[in-house]
């Protein structure tokens, strides 16, 4: 099975925390926090449309300017989602510049922030300066026992988010596929179809659930030759679509190890395929960890065996364990493992 989404840390294990999430064959990223973000380059930064903030510390936010910077002459928007007071740090981080020539800019910023009960939104238009323009509150959508609720629902995905202790709200995320669908390239050829686009749209299909007897126009591209077709969805699903579990990535950043915290953490990363936990701490430092409200490697460990998730890899590790990285990564696995 190819996987719908590929995944990696935005820096090292000591460096600021960031999560990079390619979509595969959508020409779309996600990306979870905006610390220093030089390593992604300017290319994978643009891809990144929809940037999900734990909260807004400088090591998760600081890389919000170089975002930016790339973004600016782009027709596009930039779609941030987060904590209560994301938006009055992203109009704080505008106004510390002056915009009196970006009049002709096409850069439009969407700020959703997520309180208990309401979502607050406010958009930011570079031709007016980047002006604050508010809009109406709206209730939060899917409000679980568990404290989860939804951030993005998309035909192919949906993010969950979690707020978490951190002496503030910080939030941690998952993003889950509903189901996966993947394409029999080999029965393909013996029909004599080509592989292409309109495989895309047969999937974008299925995601939004059409029905078996929808009829769709595709066009389809041969070797030598361009051809329109018309095909029926139950069709294609039976004779070239295999559908299984729906890929899962949680992501994790700052927070305390008390009970509610760990029960919201396990449930948010329940049966995720790649659990990506910070791990500050060795658990010698526990005490250190529940003062600075972070996890220990050990921590996160047995929270990822409580979850039962596939991969466990931790992250945002202390300068003062420098050199000793291989000792955090050790200690996480062996709770994981252990048992």
């Amino acid at each position: 099975m190819n996987p719908s989404f590929s995944s990696h840390l935005v820096n090292d294990v000591f460096g600021d925390p960031g999560l990079f999430v390619e979509v595969r064959w959508s020409k779309r990223a996600l990306l979870f926090d905006l610390g220093h973000n030089d390593a992604l380059g300017p290319t994978r930064l643009l891809r990144a449309g929809d940037i999900f903030i734990s909260h807004t510390h400088m090591d998760h936010f600081i890389g919000f300017d170089a975002l930016l910077r790339v973004a600016l002459r782009r027709g596009k928007t930039l779609r941030l989602y987060g904590p209560p007071g994301l938006i009055a740090n992203v109009q704080g981080k505008l106004h510390g510049y002056t915009w009196n020539l970006v009049d002709g800019y096409p850069l439009a910023i969407a700020v959703q922030e997520f309180h208990a009960h309401t979502i607050h939104s406010a958009t930011f238009h570079a031709t007016d300066g980047f002006l604050r323009r508010d809009a109406p509150e709206i209730p939060v959508i899917g409000h679980a026992s568990h404290g989860s609720f939804c951030i993005l629902e998309d035909p192919m995905f949906t993010v969950q988010a979690v707020a978490l202790n951190h002496r503030i709200s910080s939030f941690g995320y998952a993003l889950q596929e509903p189901f996966h669908v993947n394409i029999n390239k080999e029965r393909l050829h013996e029909a004599g179809l080509p592989v292409g686009y309109w495989l895309k749209e047969v999937k974008q299909y299925l995601w939004q659930g059409k029905p078996d007897d929808f009829r769709f126009r595709a066009t389809l591209y041969h070797e030598h030759h361009r051809e329109e077709r018309e095909f029926v969805l139950g069709d294609v699903r039976e004779r070239f679509v295999t559908i299984s579990r729906g890929q899962k990535i949680a992501y994790v950043v700052d927070a305390r190890y008390d009970e509610e915290n760990e029960a919201k953490i396990i449930e948010l990363a329940r049966s995720a395929d790649i659990f990506y936990c910070e791990a500050p701490f060795l658990d010698q430092d526990a005490e250190k960890a529940w003062e600075r409200y972070h996890l220990t490697a050990r921590q996160a460990g047995l929270m990822a065996r409580k979850a039962g998730v596939r991969e466990l890899v931790v992250f945002h590790f202390s300068p003062r364990y420098t050199g000793l990285g291989h000792q955090i990564v050790a200690e996480a696995q062996g709770a994981f493992r252990e048992g």
